[in-house]
């Protein structure tokens, strides 16, 4: 069940717009709205190949060039808020409930889209493909020119998403998230990190690099917060610990 980005494959910019809280979950490997739960914002995208990323990881302090990244207490506030319970049965579950890499535009689609944004002096094929450029992963710190050796993560699974309550939401929904550009769902890692990942949660599976701890334990909160995804108690407990590494 892994997202890979393999390296400059297909073209990246996933416009889900006017995408009202109804669909969208994710798995590593590629990586439900109850009553009551807000509802993301569409997710927007930029023009290919810009964004806030420069090619640096971001530590305790930075934020990765992840879009909408909350600050360490906003973090802690929106965890102390998410719904505890056991994971939902993987019954129906399909990488194919979860549309990804949607198309948005200038033959970019969504993979693309954030290689572009993460990475540094990226440069483009005719089809969108990023042929050249330099990206550092933030779970292992690595640095890597050439996107095959890159993967594109879903910080939430899709997988985990749908064991989280996504299994209950429409295709539009997930489709969202899947593809959101919006929220802080998607980075440019390692390949071999986000192989390993797979679909775990922060308690089955940390960024080696205990640096990249503060951003990925607020992204992971985050996107649980906005898409009203619920977590086990072993996984608030290791984002507790994650969080508790910010220095601001």
């Amino acid at each position: 069940m892994r997202h890979q980005v393999r390296a400059g494959a297909g073209a990246a910019l996933v416009c889900v717009a006017g995408l009202v809280l109804s669909g969208c979950g994710g798995d590593s490997a590629d990586r439900g709205k109850s009553p009551g739960r807000s509802t993301p914002p569409a997710a927007s995208a930029s023009s290919p190949g810009q964004g806030p990323g420069d090619g640096k990881p971001g530590g305790a302090g930075g934020d990765a060039g992840l879009p909408a990244l909350p600050s360490a207490g906003e973090a802690k506030k929106q965890l102390s808020g998410l719904a505890v319970a056991k994971p939902r049965p993987m019954t129906g579950y399909s990488r194919d409930k979860f549309p990804h890499w949607a198309q948005q535009g200038d033959k970019c689609d969504t993979r693309e889209t954030i290689l572009g944004r993460d990475g540094k002096d990226v440069k483009r094929d005719a089809q969108c493909r990023a042929v050249s450029g330099t990206w550092q992963s933030l779970y292992d710190g690595k640095t890597f020119t050439a996107a095959s050796q890159v993967d594109i993560d879903h910080i939430v699974p899709l997988a985990n998403a749908w064991r989280s309550g996504a299994d209950q939401w429409t295709t539009d929904r997930r489709k969202a998230l899947a593809n959101d550009l919006t929220h802080p769902q998607l980075l440019t890692v390692s390949a071999a990190t986000n192989r390993s990942k797979g679909d775990q949660s922060p308690d089955q599976w940390q960024p080696p690099a205990k640096t990249a701890w503060c951003v990925y334990g607020r992204a992971w909160t985050s996107v649980k917060s906005t898409y009203g995804l619920t977590v086990t108690e072993d996984e608030k407990k290791m984002l507790t610990t994650m969080l508790g590494t910010c220095t601001s």
